[in-house]
């Protein structure tokens, strides 16, 4: 305010004076630069000093355009250039180069290839200056190659021509065009600086080219660059996206004061490598720290929680969300979209998909997949007919969204249409996800035969997913001849997957050939494969507990199984039958019902009982499928405690109230169904799928 009253006082001593009169160029310059560069605020001032001004001429023209690209304000710089040209002023090349920033920020291209037009005429396509603005415009346009071409035309390339080229590369996400041209700059002997190297780290950490990074690395500790804390922070991101967390880690450590892109970089470093918990634990910390978070930190702790189902957590991060007035973005409103469907709260999911001003493709496949998994199929289709509506063009991702909801609700003719329509009607090539997506609709619906065939004649060679998943098909529908055939293909594919085995062996077991389960599970030890733990997670009073089957290593394990011993009691009081088939197959017979009992969702939901409030949700995730013997049991927990139990397996949610589960058993439906002779003949159906 006192810097606007003192321009005020001399622009009138300059008046009064005649100042303008006796050195009219000299003082209007300086005045005009004083509003326009130097003072903060709108340029209103500087625009009544400059209509003051006779004649204004290249200089004053240039101190305006400069002035509203500055103050982003780019439309206007571009607006009074037109304006110079159609007055005859001559532009010079700090005209051009002003008015190319503003076309650069603007990513006018149409404007700023006029501009490049002009610079050759006027004969400064070959100064240094404006070449290096050009290459910036024309990368920050997505225009790389003509960028390029520029690049190579210049007779001395200063570091800031090669930066502008790096931004462009960045911009436009081409990050081995930085790492080859980071190594033609090396081998030509140029000199860099930290801009150069905090790009090429950045290409580094999408690349995974830990050898280029760790000589960067190398390179930034014997110049004693550390206390550069922005490449430092380039350095931590970098390490963590090439899976070197413990490395970015006490990188992060050695910082004395970290702002908040530090602390992001490392939060998002633990929770790109899985390392979830150890992202809410830093969270904590720079809570502790009084460090504020920005919308990329919220992003990766959002992603934290719903990996690890901490819907608690992620609730109070809405809330701060909300105290903190920041601002719902595509990208953070989707984080938190994500957030609540991972940890089955699709309702509140909907609740912030209506609030964002903004929506774009992601949003709309995060909320039908969010649908889709928690049981909603049907709603997930009309949010897709509603998207079409609303003329957002889907993408691939988005169709294996749709897909995934005919798949859950057992939708098999929709499931086909929309197979059909995604390249028919919108252009869209099947992946590979896409033919898995189909396999799991025909194979969850009892089309055993049908999914084999249609495997038999995809265009693209099925991978051990593909072969996987009818396999888990071959299980539930107990289908030995096609289950065994599916493990023959995964086998050449990926031998030493466990889960593959256990699938057979359960198939095995599910038709009774217990000698064939027996032989399969020998079959994993002799050929050193061994089965993943059982663990289920859960979230109390803010702290993420976890359980593996038969565990005693919880503070609590006393009063857990007293717990999940009475729990068992009562549900068995009110009709549960424990399915020991579901046992460890290395159980004695007597064994067999307490190994069931003591599987990790059980014992995740004992600890919820004694330690939340009655009526309060219990949810839980786990990393494996829940058993069938689990599901029945979580059905009759929700019914005789009288609690909401939301369960995230690993391949859906199952939402259990009053006795029922949101999937409404639909693999035994169809099972059942089957046995009893009521589903099409499977040779119809198949007729119509040869040639897709």
């Amino acid at each position: 305010m006192q810097d606007n009253q003192d321009l005020n006082q001399i622009h009138a001593h300059v008046i009064k004076t005649s100042l303008l009169l006796s050195n009219p160029s000299g003082v209007a310059e300086n005045l005009l630069e004083s509003s326009a560069i130097l003072l903060p605020g709108s340029m209103d001032y500087a625009l009544a000093i400059f209509r003051g001004i006779d004649k204004p001429d290249t200089p004053l023209y240039n101190i305006l355009i400069r002035g509203f690209t500055m103050k982003k304000s780019p439309e206007q710089a571009v607006m009074w250039f037109k304006q110079m040209r159609e007055e005859s002023v001559a532009p010079d090349k700090y005209s051009l180069s002003c008015v190319l920033k503003a076309c650069s920020r603007l990513g006018a291209l149409r404007e700023g290839e006029q501009v490049h037009s002009l610079v050759v005429r006027l004969g400064f396509g070959s100064n240094g200056h404006v070449q290096n603005t050009l290459i910036h415009m024309y990368g920050n346009c997505g225009e790389v190659g003509v960028a390029r071409r520029v690049f190579d035309e210049m007779s001395e390339r200063e570091v800031r021509a090669w930066n502008s080229m790096f931004a462009g590369c960045s911009k436009n996400g081409d990050w081995g065009e930085i790492a080859k041209l980071f190594r033609e700059m090396l081998g030509a002997g140029e000199g860099f600086d930290g801009v150069t190297l905090i790009s090429v780290l950045t290409a580094c950490g999408r690349l995974r080219d830990l050898e280029l990074g760790k000589w960067i690395h190398e390179y930034v500790m014997e110049k004693g660059l550390s206390k550069n804390l922005n490449l430092i922070t380039a350095l931590i991101d970098m390490f963590a996206k090439c899976g070197e967390v413990d490395t970015a880690r006490k990188l992060f450590d050695d910082i004395l004061e970290r702002d908040v892109v530090a602390w992001s970089a490392m939060i998002s470093g633990y929770n790109q490598s899985g390392r979830c918990r150890e992202a809410l634990d830093l969270f904590h910390e720079m809570q502790m720290a009084n460090a504020e978070p920005n919308e990329i930190t919220m992003v990766s702790v959002l992603s934290s929680c719903a990996v690890l189902g901490a819907f608690e957590t992620g609730k109070w991060l809405h809330s701060f969300i909300k105290r903190k007035k920041m601002k719902l973005t595509v990208t953070l409103g989707t984080a938190l979209m994500d957030f609540y469907a991972k940890c089955g709260s699709v309702e509140n999911s909907l609740k912030v998909f209506e609030k964002m001003p903004v929506k774009n493709v992601m949003s709309w496949t995060v909320l039908i997949q969010g649908l889709a998994s928690n049981g909603e199929g049907r709603k997930a289709l009309e949010l897709f007919s509603l998207m079409l509506k609303k003329k957002t063009e889907p993408n691939d991702v988005t169709f294996i969204a749709v897909l995934s909801a005919c798949s859950h609700t057992g939708l098999v003719d929709e499931g086909r249409k929309f197979f059909v329509s995604m390249s028919r009607d919108f252009g869209i090539e099947p992946r590979i996800e896409h033919y898995g997506c189909m396999v799991d609709i025909l194979g969850r619906a009892g089309f055993i035969e049908e999914a084999y065939q249609f495997i038999k004649n995809m265009p693209v060679e099925p991978n051990a997913v593909i072969w996987r998943t009818l396999l888990a098909s071959c299980r539930v529908h107990k289908n030995v001849e096609i289950g065994e055939e599916s493990l023959k293909q995964i086998v050449k594919l990926e031998p030493t997957h466990s889960g593959d085995y256990i699938l057979l062996s359960n198939t095995y077991s599910s038709a009774g050939r217990w000698e064939d389960a027996v032989r399969v599970r020998n079959l994993m030890k002799e050929k050193g494969i061994k089965k993943p733990p059982g663990c289920t997670l859960i979230e109390v009073d803010g702290a993420i507990h976890e359980f593996f089957a038969e565990d005693t290593a919880h503070p609590q394990s006393t009063e857990i199984y007293d717990a999940m011993e009475d729990m068992m009691k009562r549900i068995k009081s009110a009709g549960y039958v424990p399915n020991t088939a579901e046992a460890r197959l290395d159980a004695e017979e007597d064994d067999k019902e307490a190994s069931v009992s003591h599987h990790s969702e059980k014992l995740a939901i004992a600890f919820g009982l004694i330690r939340t409030s009655p009526g309060t949700t219990i949810r839980i995730s786990k990393n494996l499928r829940v058993c069938t013997d689990c599901h029945t049991a979580t059905k009759m927990i929700s019914k005789v405690f009288e609690r909401d139990i939301v369960v995230r397996d690993r391949n859906r949610f199952h939402h259990f109230k009053d006795g029922s589960c949101s999937c409404n058993d639909y693999w035994r439906l169809k099972l059942e169904t089957r046995l009893n002779g009521a589903t099409e003949s499977l040779t119809t159906r198949t007729n119509g799928y040869i040639g897709f």
